[in-house]
């Protein structure tokens, strides 16, 4: 019944299309949290957009639901049953240097821009991992290492190319389409598939940063100052600060590995002269055993985060942050600092504020605006660890509960399926459904979960 369903699939597709068994299967329903595992029924790898569009035509006249996977890094729940949809194979992009503007397709990855606009003097708003696919972390809103001088990578979003759950072709601007644009810009995946997206560029060639590694023993220092500090930063510094629990391995840079350590993020858009007097205070409080602060090229953009480039099994968490005052400090130190053995390889503080409390002259849906901080964990799971790590995510955020505001940036949710999913305001929530219900009636689409009301 499956293959023959496949059979009749087949004739309208490009590219592969696949059932389990098939030699391609576990690459095309893999993706970078290697913890979560696709079960579709059948997999369509497209080979260009028209491809899915008759998949999601094919899905809608069978009845079946719907998923989509690029690189996987977004994956928290398993698609189960369906058809899944890969985009990976469209990676088509066009680069205009005069307007400072990228074209990419669905599959496209962050790398690949910032490669295409380096020679140009030109910078995409990327995230911290420069592996991540474009579409859906714009989507999803998009905090990258540059976000409070620029805001959200979905406030520079200009058009996009949506296919809905009856298979029609939406080309959606500011004009064209208002309430997809203005859903589409921070909502997620819920109005349909993005095969296309068109964003505007940075003037930027070079940054001044890179980061500061801190022995664990001084932690509790380092935290404290960084935590003023960061508060009284210009919107030009951008700034985040993780407590880090790296392997001993060849891979894992000698003074880091298999111990705890501080990696304090900073990047400046700027002078190098202004850069180092806005970060001096904080080089003051301890010796750094690393120390990668320099005036950089965009294209080595990856290296201030240093996140893993490697598919591997994770799960993470995080919440929201009014403050972060020094009791939200010691609270972190209890359940994350020195003399804790707990499985979490990032237990990560990011402040929010500047550009990213404003729309950037546009309204969007993107949520946690009002948000000081974002706290973020993330822990390996191998099968030994498959319940001790999932306990130190929930006390990580516990632990930050008095200060938390109940909600989640959609990117930075996690894989933790006891807590509602409440990125959005009472208001923008009830919208986005109203523009869910009215493109996809029967639920279709696999990623698109019911907003959960505040507690």
């Amino acid at each position: 019944m499956l293959v023959a369903l496949a059979d009749s699939l087949r004739p309208s597709i490009a590219g592969r299309v696949l059932v389990p068994n098939d030699a391609d299967w576990a690459d095309a329903t893999s993706g970078f949290n290697l913890a979560v595992t696709q079960q579709p029924d059948i997999v369509v790898v497209a080979a260009h957009a028209e491809d899915v569009v008759q998949a999601v035509r094919f899905a809608g006249e069978q009845g079946l639901p719907i998923g989509v996977q690029a690189t996987g890094h977004g994956a928290a729940v398993p698609v189960e049953g369906g058809v899944l949809i890969n985009t990976s194979r469209l990676t088509d992009l066009d680069l205009d240097p005069d307007r400072g503007t990228a074209r990419v397709a669905a599959g496209v990855r962050w790398q690949q821009v910032i490669d295409a606009a380096a020679p140009h003097g030109l910078a995409p708003l990327n995230g911290s991992s420069t592996t991540v696919g474009v579409v859906g972390y714009t989507l999803g809103g998009g905090f990258g290492p540059m976000a409070r001088t620029f805001g959200f990578a979905a406030d520079r979003v200009r058009r996009l190319r949506l296919v809905t759950a009856d298979g029609a072709v939406h080309e959606v601007t500011a004009e064209s389409e208002p309430d997809l644009f203005w859903g589409l810009r921070g909502g997620k995946c819920q109005l349909g598939i993005v095969t296309e997206l068109d964003f505007e560029l940075m003037p930027l060639a070079h940054y001044y940063g890179g980061g500061l590694f801190f022995d664990g023993e001084d932690a509790p220092a380092v935290l404290h100052a960084w935590r003023e500090w960061a508060g009284q930063l210009s919107d030009r510094a951008n700034t985040s600060i993780a407590l880090l629990r790296l392997p001993d391995l060849p891979g894992v840079p000698e003074p880091l590995r298999g111990r705890l350590t501080v990696h304090l993020r900073f990047l400046y858009v700027g002078g190098p002269e202004e850069g180092e007097r806005e970060l001096a205070p904080i080089r003051a409080v301890a010796a750094a055993l690393i120390d990668t602060v320099a005036v950089t090229p965009y294209s080595a953009i990856a290296s201030v985060h240093c996140d893993p480039t490697d598919p591997l099994p994770v799960w993470d968490t995080s919440c929201l942050l009014t403050e972060f005052p020094a009791a939200a400090v010691d609270a972190l130190l209890d359940v994350a600092g020195p003399g804790n053995d707990v499985p979490l390889i990032v237990a990560e503080i990011r402040p929010m504020g500047g550009a990213l409390a404003t729309a950037q002259g546009t309204d969007n849906a993107v949520g946690g605006r009002e948000a000081a901080f974002n706290a973020y964990a993330v822990g390996v799971l191998p099968p030994p660890l498959v319940d001790v790590t999932p306990a130190a995510g929930r006390a990580f955020v516990d632990a930050l509960a008095p200060w938390a505001t109940g909600g989640t940036l959609i990117n930075f949710h996690g894989c933790d399926t006891r807590r509602p999913v409440d990125a959005w305001s009472g208001a923008t929530r009830e919208r986005l459904d109203a523009l869910h219900q009215q493109h996809d009636p029967q639920g279709s689409f696999r990623f698109a979960q019911p907003h959960s009301r505040r507690r």
